[in-house]
């Protein structure tokens, strides 16, 4: 059985909001009790376990009760119901400012943490040279942490944090604040943290560090526990939920497409002769959107062969086509692909708004075949997937009608490592559209 380190049951954090001061006066002398505040739910009933050496993230909007759960967890807060325990030692790194005095010297200050985490000043005298080396602050260790700049705090903070070598660390977005370099560092350090087989449970707006470094998500709202699970499912909801308000989810309602539809002549603007393309079904796919446009099916293809592309070692020229049936009228619609790599990170995109290219108004019942053609570029080996959608309005503005993850999965295998470690260079890229009759 694996250890848990973090056990949660029916957690929740009750704040008592009074409009005013007064209000709270009144209610403490009132003789018959009254109430004069309304109950706030930052944490509403939230259960989980965390298994030894798993790096879990938690996400959320603001006010979801992030930083809420992780000040209980470690005793910063106490909860107004419910149970948790935490099993080893605990290190963390909350809002700047935590756990440090700002009129002591940020020498002063590691003393201190080293003694509120439990260890002795000779522990602390074993540490402190590998404490100085990774903050990296220089001769400003022996100033006043109230004279720091953010940067510097959080250097300190998080160095004091990771070489105490704590059975549990949890960082609360404190790491958005260092440079680029430093965070760099923070994360490799945090990585090996994780590989010695300690668990990490940190808070971050950052996406890309979700699917990239957390085994298991966790996406608060409301107080409560909205979703959880993969990172990469987890975080394609939470992006279409937080940038167009859509829950993503998988299609369960797309019409049966006819047989006879299966096989769409492809008209060629060159007027070369016509080649017929074998659609794919993309029903079981998640998706998003409110719902005027439908994407049925795809097929990405050679642009010479017609053939359905599964190996690539970059520079081929390609075709990503779809068919679209129309619901209502679109008057200024767009259509676009993506690119992703294995842990959800987009790589490049390609857009009908970006490639200044007008689609017509498109009216209730219109069906036609979109067309996307590109050479795919010299990136990365590994495999990637391609997710499509159709929109109503510009680039800076427009709302999705149907956007579709993961339609398809194309591998990157080149033995030339020039273009397998290759920048993304999207050449002579054209999107056409074929109303279909």
């Amino acid at each position: 059985m694996p250890e848990i380190v973090v056990k949660i049951e029916n957690l929740s954090k009750v704040y008592k909001l009074y409009r005013s001061p007064s209000d709270r006066l009144k209610e403490t002398f009132h003789l018959f009790r009254k109430t004069y505040h309304e109950e706030f739910y930052a944490l509403k009933d939230i259960s989980f376990e965390i298994e030894k050496g798993k790096t879990i993230g938690i996400i959320g909007q603001n006010g979801a009760g992030k930083s809420t759960l992780l000040k209980i967890l470690t005793g910063v807060l106490t909860p107004s119901t419910g149970r948790y325990s935490v099993n080893g030692t605990v290190s963390s790194l909350l809002e700047l400012g935590a756990g440090f005095n700002p009129d002591l010297t940020g020498l002063e200050n590691v003393y201190f943490n080293g003694a509120v985490l439990g260890f002795t000043q000779d522990e602390m005298d074993e540490k402190i040279d590998s404490i100085l080396a990774f903050a990296d602050i220089g001769k400003f260790i022996h100033q006043k942490v109230k004279m720091y700049s953010s940067g510097m705090f959080v250097r300190l903070a998080f160095s004091v944090a990771v070489q105490v070598n704590p059975d549990l660390l949890i960082v609360d977005e404190a790491l958005s604040v260092g440079d680029i370099r430093f965070q760099q560092k923070c994360y490799r350090r945090m990585r090996d943290f994780k590989n010695s087989g300690k668990t990490v449970l940190f808070v971050t707006h950052d996406q890309g560090t979700v699917t990239n470094f957390c085994d298991y998500v966790y996406w608060l709202k409301d107080g409560h526990v909205f979703e959880q699970g993969h990172p990469k499912e987890v975080v394609k909801k939470y992006i279409s939920y937080m940038s167009y308000g859509f829950e993503t989810k998988t299609s369960q309602a797309l019409e049966k497409i006819e047989p006879a539809c299966l096989n769409v002549a492809r008209k060629s603007v060159k007027g070369q002769e016509d080649r017929s393309i074998q659609w794919e079904d993309i029903s079981q796919c998640a998706s998003f959107g409110e719902g005027g446009a439908e994407i049925v099916n795809i097929a990405m293809v050679h642009k010479d062969t017609y053939e359905k592309v599964n190996l690539l070692k970059g520079g081929e020229p390609i075709v990503f086509n779809f068919r679209l049936k129309v619901k209502e009228s679109l008057e200024n619609p767009g259509i676009g692909i993506s690119v992703a790599d294995q842990l959800g990170n987009i790589i490049f995109s390609i857009t009908s708004f970006v490639c200044d290219y007008q689609i017509p108004v498109l009216k209730q019942g219109d069906e036609l075949v979109c067309k996307i053609g590109f050479d795919f570029p010299h990136i990365r080996n590994g495999k990637y997937s391609v997710s499509v959608a159709v929109a109503e309005g510009n680039l800076l503005n427009h709302n999705p009608h149907h956007w579709v993850h993961d339609v398809c999965v194309v591998e990157l295998a080149n033995d030339d490592l020039k273009y397998s470690l290759g920048y993304v260079v999207i050449k002579d890229s054209l999107i056409d559209v074929d109303f279909i009759s």
